[in-house]
């Protein structure tokens, strides 16, 4: 919804009326409020594990309890949106994270973090759609498209001065006032709410129930097999893997657990639709071939931003053994390249269509991803591995914007919320699983190359190779080789083989691994060519879909 026109000149009649952006910084410190949180907490893992204690394991629960109550309820959120109202829900949700930042930063114990993180999650999932959907009330044509931008251009600037901040503040205060911040900027975020306009909710809008419980326990299925990938097992059972099934990973049955159970959701929310009855989201805004395609866009996109976010901090802080500030510096160039261009691309919305970016940007990051794959080393700071990423940045930061815009015009301004819920959905599962396949590529290739070279090395001989556990190869630095080799009967020359295998494996792993993805984002080329073909000046007024 526009501001009111300025009545003391005529006007004329299809003139457009600009709003004011004062609404869409408030909005825009929502998406800081939420995405700065998750990078946070990484970083802070290793003060919680000090103050309170704990293994990383158990403080990086409260890393998954956020995700999966997020993706969990978010759909349940977008119908209360739409049921209490936009602008009351969202001024409520943003108090309560206030409240779960207040628990982070007063936590005496664990779990009361992992507490505080579930709050969190309850807030974000309606938070994410209410953004969609206050931005579809306040902001037309090309305001709507700078704004969706926006939110792309803050969740970057979330992630680095998280690690920026939160890296400075962690090693000179401690990992408490990081989320201090969050309580002023979830402040400001109130303060501004009152400048947003949208129309009242509808009583009459009821929660589907059993919807949400299906399509709840579907999403932690999916989520939680795809993040035990490693520690559980690929395919057959780890010895530290929960349960199993006849021998099998309880990882890979909860993935096909939570398919099953997502098609069951679509068979059900149909058969709801169909009788009359509202459903937990409507099919609608999935319902045309370049709305699905934008969809399946987003999700290659967003788990190919995962990996690469799992992949250097792996090298950076496991293999070189750095700190996360150095990580931070080190993904610096992409994440200032994804800030510029998701607010930067909107500009070529009315030169080319949204087919025309899509193929060209996911040209770019497989083009990126093939050149990090040749000129990688086991130091990320070389200009050619920084030009890698700030190539593969550029393709990143446009498709995430343009993907999500092409859902919010294609859909009607009552729908936004339904819209919000699909993309906080297909956000939260792709990075789940993007960062479990990388995770389980590499080390599945590091095994490989590690067994390799020990059986047809010469100086390693079988009676020292049995001391060491072939069976649970993980990437570790040469200096923690080189103590677990301490406690065998190898010889000096023996160490040094085994600590250059150990180099040559890694950097083949992140070679290949590299050239995967680089694989999948070429795939990414086929629901591409599916997006819309009109530009900006060409866009139908969205409206409801028909059967």
């Amino acid at each position: 919804m526009t501001i009111p026109a300025d009545t003391s000149r005529p006007r004329d009649p299809g003139e457009q009326v600009k709003a004011s952006w004062r609404p869409m910084i408030g909005l825009a410190l929502a998406q800081v409020l939420m995405s700065f949180n998750v990078a946070a907490l990484p970083v802070s893992l290793g003060g919680m594990v000090e103050d309170f204690g704990v293994p990383p394991t158990t403080v990086s629960t409260a890393i998954v309890t956020y995700g999966l109550v997020v993706a969990a309820l978010v759909m349940v959120g977008a119908k209360l949106g739409q049921r209490v109202g936009w602008v009351l829900i969202f001024r409520i949700m943003v108090a309560v994270f206030a409240v779960a930042e207040l628990m982070m930063v007063l936590s005496p114990s664990i779990g009361w973090v992992i507490a505080a993180q579930a709050l969190a999650g309850a807030a974000a999932a309606i938070i994410v759609p209410a953004l969609v959907a206050l931005i579809a009330e306040n902001y037309r044509d090309a305001q709507q498209a700078t704004a969706i931008g926006s939110l792309g251009s803050a969740r970057a600037f979330s992630g680095l001065s998280a690690f920026l901040i939160g890296g400075a503040l962690g090693t000179l205060v401690g990992w408490r006032p990081v989320f201090a911040i969050l309580i002023v900027v979830a402040v400001v975020v109130f303060l501004l709410s009152f400048t947003l306009r949208s129309d009242r909710g509808n009583d009459a809008i009821s929660i589907d129930i059993v919807g949400a419980f299906i399509i709840g326990i579907a999403v932690v299925s999916l989520t939680l097999g795809f993040n035990n990938l490693n520690s559980w097992g690929l395919l057959t059972a780890s010895p530290t893997a929960p349960f199993s099934v006849l021998g099998v990973s309880g990882a890979p049955v909860l993935i096909v657990l939570g398919i099953i159970l997502g098609q069951a959701f679509f068979v059900w929310t149909r058969r709801r639709a169909n009788s009359g009855r509202v459903p937990l989201i409507s099919l609608e805004v999935v319902s045309e071939s370049t709305e699905r395609a934008a969809v399946y866009a987003m999700f290659v996109v967003v788990a190919l931003e995962a990996a690469l976010n799992f992949t250097v901090p792996l090298y950076i802080q496991i293999v070189q053994g750095r700190t996360p500030f150095d990580t931070s510096l080190a993904m610096m160039p992409f994440n200032i390249t994804v800030f510029v261009t998701a607010m930067l691309v909107v500009r070529f919305y009315g030169r080319f269509s949204p087919r025309v970016i899509a193929r060209f940007s996911f040209a770019l990051t497989t083009g990126a991803l093939i050149w990090l794959s040749f000129v990688v080393t086991n130091n990320w700071e070389t200009v050619p591995t920084i030009l890698g990423l700030i190539v593969f940045g550029i393709g990143q930061g446009a498709l995430v914007t343009l993907v999500f815009n092409v859902l919010v015009t294609a859909a009607p301004k009552e729908l936004a919320g339904d819209v919000g819920s699909v993309r906080g959905t297909t956000q939260n599962l792709a990075s789940a699983v993007g960062t479990a396949f990388a995770g389980a590529l590499l080390v599945t290739l590091l095994s490989i190359g590690v067994g390799q070279a020990v059986a047809s090395h010469v100086d390693l001989p079988e009676d020292l190779v049995a001391q060491v556990d072939l069976d649970n190869i993980n990437f570790i630095s040469n200096d923690r080789l080189e103590e677990i080799l301490d406690t065998t009967t190898a010889s000096d020359v023996q160490v040094d083989a085994a600590v250059q295998i150990n180099i040559d494996a890694r950097l083949d792993a992140l070679e290949i691994g590299l050239l995967t993805l680089a694989g999948l984002s070429a795939i990414a080329m086929v629901p591409a060519s599916r997006l819309p073909n009109y530009r900006r000046d060409e866009i139908p007024d969205p409206s409801p879909h028909k059967d």
